[in-house]
């Protein structure tokens, strides 16, 4: 392989080794490299077609870059940082396989729209994935919420016990916040898949391309309109760094509640060993690593989606070396969302509910006042009154040191004679969580409605 970089024409003196090295970008960008062939397969069988290539020409290029795709991906490809990015190292490989011909691979085009539509590429192939990843947690989830339907815990707000729920509908609210990241992503979708190949460096080219031809050979949508945005855009790249820190997000408050609930102080749950490590000097300690490094990562993505705005809020048209810096985090924010789907969808199917530290949770801290006020709604008081009637009822069980459900008729009476013996049917755990049976609510009838519709949505 020659050293000379394939741009040297212009310049009389070599580059500074450490400029050489500083701005060299194939270390990083070289998992670009299928989707770089990739787009000159199409490149150069639309040059063909448009009789800028012979046949012959073109059918050399496509062999060339295959022979070169399989020493790749069998690690037999030496990368050179003097020739400084991917496309420059393929394309100097593929001239020394074939001759002139591969000299040609690069009419009509330039690396400032080669690299916006290797990383759509890429990206787009990566976009599937992570839906499919996040289908695979869904579907845990579920199947845990189907599992536990019926199990009482408390429901809190402000971290403080607000009304009982079960643990499965519980789970189904992860399962909907995931629903929305799964759209997002695939929106996200429809607007990375547009072509900025045949825009060239900025302006398009002078020969008579066809880009509609090559955009159905790669399977983008169309086209990008703007030969200027073309090379220049990275919204993306932004919109999935965005979308990332979204669902990094969901997974960061899922993996919260499962940190705190694995705690000896609530031992509502027990995490697989598998998930788990031990202390280097307390040999009791079982630490739940796994929720909380991904609890870290995704500050590690919301950095990277501060660090994308921050690249472009600046740039001038059309591309600028800047770009370059677009790789690593979006790189790094794909491979730590794939990383924590991927744990957290094996976690969840081993975690183990611990129903009676659940269930005597749910009894301390009220869970049932808000029932009590609704029943004597229903009995005829007016809302405020009936949420007074309550407040003192709280307030005198404080004093005695027991839960309303402890309270015999004659105690709950004093506070209203609006309460007659039917009270207590929801006062109960299980009383209260029926009584939420409605689309949306709580009770474990609805629950499996809910994982039904859920199924069928995954389905």
């Amino acid at each position: 392989m020659t050293d000379k970089k394939l741009w040297a024409g212009r310049f009389a003196a070599p580059t500074d080794a450490f400029v050489e090295a500083f701005t060299a970008s194939v270390e990083f960008d070289q998992r670009l490299a299928p989707y770089d062939i990739q787009g000159s397969i199409a490149h150069a069988t639309m040059l063909a077609r448009q009789g800028i290539l012979s046949d012959a020409e073109r059918d050399a290029i496509i062999g060339g870059l295959e022979r070169i795709l399989a020493r790749i991906e069998a690690g037999g490809f030496q990368w050179s940082v003097e020739l400084e990015d991917v496309h420059m190292n393929i394309e100097a490989a593929l001239t020394d396989d074939i001759g002139i011909a591969g000299k040609k691979l690069h009419t009509g085009r330039s690396r400032n729209d080669q690299v916006a539509t290797d990383v759509r590429l890429w990206l787009r192939a990566e976009l599937v994935e992570i839906r499919s990843a996040v289908r695979r947690l869904q579907h845990a989830l579920v199947d845990l919420a189907e599992r536990e339907a019926d199990t009482i815990m408390p429901g809190f707000t402000h971290l403080q016990t607000a009304q009982p729920i079960t643990f499965g509908h519980h789970m189904m609210a992860w399962f909907e916040m995931l629903e929305r990241d799964h759209a997002r992503i695939a929106d996200c979708g429809t607007r990375l898949n547009v072509m900025p190949l045949g825009a060239a460096a900025l302006a398009g080219t002078s020969y008579p391309i066809d880009r509609d031809y090559t955009a159905g050979l790669l399977g983008f949508d169309r086209p990008a309109e703007n030969s200027l945005d073309a090379v220049s855009d990275r919204d993306f790249a932004i919109e999935f760094a965005a979308a990332a820190s979204i669902l990094m997000m969901h997974l960061s408050r899922m993996s919260e509640e499962l940190i705190i609930w694995s705690s000896a102080q609530f031992h509502f749950i027990t995490l697989s060993d598998s998930f788990c490590t031990g202390s280097s000097i307390m040999p009791q300690k079982k630490n739940p690593d796994v929720p909380e490094l991904i609890r870290g990562k995704s500050g590690r993505v919301f950095g990277h989606l501060v660090a994308l705005l921050t690249l472009m809020k600046s740039q001038p048209l059309a591309y600028n070396k800047d770009n370059q810096e677009d790789k690593e985090p979006l790189f790094d924010a794909v491979d730590n969302v794939k990383g924590s789907l991927k744990v957290f969808a094996d976690m969840v199917p081993a975690i183990t509910c611990n129903h009676d530290a659940m269930r005597q949770a749910a009894m301390k801290g009220f869970a049932t006042a808000t029932d009590l006020a609704d029943y004597l709604v229903r009995k005829g008081t007016a809302f405020r009154d009936a949420h007074e009637v309550v407040g003192k009822s709280v307030a005198y069980c404080i004093q005695k040191g027991c839960d309303l459900a402890d309270l015999g008729l004659d105690e709950l009476r004093r506070f209203s004679p609006a309460i007659d013996d039917d009270v207590f049917d929801c006062l109960t755990l299980d009383g209260s969580v029926a009584a939420r049976d409605h689309i949306g609510g709580t009770a474990p009838a609805q629950v499996r409605k809910a994982i039904e519709r859920a199924r069928a949505r995954l389905d």
